[in-house]
């Protein structure tokens, strides 16, 4: 990676902020060899701030702080459908979109973006249990209830707790490529990829062992992207029908077993042209895509851009 110049983050901590929703973003970025970003954790003033779950904060600094940062987080806090933000958070928040910052909501965190009006004629969702409250309350936002997190382009929002996990390796992916990602959801211990089109709940009870066996079975395929990889391979991994396979897989993950294989294989066709010298058509091979040709069809697809393309962004200036 060419550009190792320090990314500036703010965690903005707000009345009720709840306390996994302050410390994904903080720990996913904080500064480390691996992780080129720097964080600094703020309120609407230097001090104490009360959150929820019978935390407080310290913070050490104010809003000055998204006069810095790049890339702006407003975790979920308790109650948010009762009142707006303080009017200096809410100007504080637009002034940095203004100058060109990415502001990214976790949970209810949506509700303190939605305030300032930037995400009004835009998808975005929150946790589950507000959605609603969040459409009534806005309703020139398109609330989508159905999906773990929603990217349109410098305001982006999440669902509830984990789902933050995933807006952070997402935003890292973009930023720093999928290797980078890929560590950090190690060390994470996280789920390296769950696409933001995936659902936050599944409606219907599934029986434990059926979602054990699903899991090993995407974690099986996982090793096996460059062998030949169908439905029916699939569902006899996880020992039920086709039929049942594919109607449990999509209510688990939001897309068809074939789609999440695709995803899969795309994705670690990024990790090798950013990581390796092997040729496009080496690299089709090596996931299972057959040909260069293939892989670029797909590239484009699902990325809107090209493998060569891709590449020269994680090789320039090196």
């Amino acid at each position: 990676m060419s550009d190792t110049r320090l990314r500036r983050v703010a965690v903005l901590v707000l009345e009720g902020a709840k306390p996994l929703d302050v410390g994904i973003p903080a720990q996913v970025f904080t500064t480390r060899a691996s992780m080129p970003y720097e964080v600094r954790v703020c309120g609407a003033a230097a001090g104490l701030v009360t959150g929820g779950d019978g935390l407080s904060y310290a913070v050490a600094h104010g809003l000055e702080a998204l006069e810095w940062a790049e890339i702006v987080f407003i975790p979920g806090y308790r109650l948010p459908d009762r009142d707006d933000p303080p009017k200096p958070v809410v100007d504080a928040l637009i002034a940095a979109h203004d100058r060109g910052a990415r502001l990214a909501a976790i949970s209810t965190g949506a509700f303190a973006l939605a305030a300032t009006g930037l995400l009004d004629g835009r998808r975005a969702t929150t946790h589950w249990h507000y959605t609603r409250a969040l459409a009534a309350r806005h309703p020139h936002i398109r609330v989508d209830e159905n999906v773990l997190f929603v990217d349109e382009g410098r305001v982006l929002t999440s669902a509830g707790a984990a789902s933050g996990i995933d807006l952070c390796l997402h935003i890292l992916r973009g930023d720093l490529g999928v290797a980078a990602s890929n560590h950090a959801a190690r060390r994470l211990v996280a789920a390296p990829y769950r696409s933001g089109g995936q659902a936050q709940y599944v409606p219907h009870s599934v029986p434990e062992p059926l979602g054990e066996r699903f899991a090993d079975t995407r974690e099986w395929a996982l090793h096996r992207l460059g062998e030949p990889l169908t439905l029916e391979l699939l569902a006899q991994h996880a020992a039920v029908s086709e039929r049942t396979f594919s109607r449990r897989f999509v209510k688990e993950t939001g897309c068809t077993p074939m789609q999440w294989v695709m995803r899969a294989r795309v994705d670690m066709a990024r990790e090798l042209l950013e990581r390796s010298e092997r040729s496009v058509e080496q690299i089709a091979a090596d996931v299972g895509l057959g040909t260069g040709a293939n892989l670029r069809l797909h590239f484009q697809r699902i990325l809107g851009t090209t493998p060569s393309e891709y590449r020269r962004t994680f090789t320039q200036g090196e």
